[in-house]
């Protein structure tokens, strides 16, 4: 369940000084792993970099404020990135800046305690202070973990629980079986063999395509930034940037809500599902040079603005 955190001036500082620690923490760890198999051709392992934090914590003293889990967290995801990169999963870790560095995690019930009954609420965090926060789960129970995420300019807790094995068996088990087919202009063609139905995509990136190209080109206007010749962003640059964000975030919005409710009224009345087996990183492939690669572009614009990616499943039944 992920909500919604509205904290004070005081409060986000705290959460901007946290963050920025994790990520530290973060690329020192890339930085050790890194430089102890160049110089010494050792691969450093999870469990050696947990064991070392308390030594880190006597030299930055700094990091003795947050909880010691959350740090053992951080290290955890350096390792899940490593192994990735090992397994051919994914790229080479690189260093996150802070714009790149989401959040961080309290992974047992130490660091946070959470004043809700599943709708609204507060959110207690060790060190920072009490969190105002809005939203409703579906289901309730028991706090296990909580991460924090910074995104688009707005603090949200993402909480899982022990949910009651009871509380989850809804008292009507639905019985239907259908097939889907997947498509452009009507996203989903749902059949059971008798009736036919079909859900229109509603093409919010088209609606909105517009508005983002205005105001991306009000942006271009603007000074940028540029690293390598040393210059900062103007403050209308900054605003200007601000809102072609604020366009494309609603636009995933969205998305989101129209995915989530089409997918739980299928689910809902139905036990099998069945879909085609799409591979819609392939679909949207750029195209090489030639004459059709404004369409192909096009069409890829049309493939993603469905979201095809979030109804597909990796096999052929779910």
């Amino acid at each position: 369940m992920t909500f919604r955190l509205y904290p004070n001036k005081h409060i986000e500082q705290s959460l901007r000084y946290h963050r920025k620690l994790h990520k530290d923490l973060y690329n020192a760890a890339v930085y050790n792993r890194f430089t102890q198999y160049q110089k010494f051709k050792h691969s450093v392992s999870y469990m050696e970099q947990q064991n070392s934090l308390p030594a880190f914590k006597e030299i930055w003293t700094e990091y003795k404020e947050i909880n010691s889990q959350a740090l053992q967290a951080t290290l955890k995801r350096v390792d899940f990135a490593f192994e990735r990169w090992f397994k051919g999963l994914g790229k080479r870790p690189k260093y996150k800046s802070i714009r790149h560095y989401s959040g961080w995690t309290y992974p047992a019930k130490t660091g946070y305690s959470v004043e809700s009954s599943g709708e609204n609420g507060y959110l207690n965090l060790s060190k920072i202070g009490r969190i105002q926060m809005r939203g409703k789960a579906k289901y309730w129970g028991t706090p296990t973990t909580c991460t924090i995420v910074y995104r688009n300019g707005k603090w949200y807790a993402s909480i899982t629980v022990d949910v009651l094995e009871q509380a989850l068996k809804p008292e009507v088990l639905p019985t239907g079986a259908v097939g889907i087919d997947l498509g452009c202009n009507s996203a989903l063609s749902i059949t059971d063999g008798e009736n036919h139905q079909q859900i229109d995509a509603p093409k919010f990136l088209r609606s909105a395509e517009h508005q983002i190209k205005k105001a991306s080109k009000e942006k271009r206007r603007k000074q940028a930034p540029n690293r390598n010749k040393k210059i900062k962003a103007s403050r209308r640059w900054k605003k200007a940037q601000a809102k072609v964000s604020n366009l494309t975030r609603k636009v995933a919005n969205q998305r989101q809500n129209w995915v989530h409710k089409i997918a739980a009224d299928i689910v809902s009345g139905n036990s099998f599902v069945a879909t085609e087996k799409l591979e819609v990183k392939k679909m949207t492939s750029i195209a090489k040079k030639g004459k059709r690669k404004k369409q192909k572009a096009g069409l890829n614009k049309s493939i993603l603005d469905v979201v095809l990616g979030c109804f597909a499943v990796p096999s052929s039944t779910k």
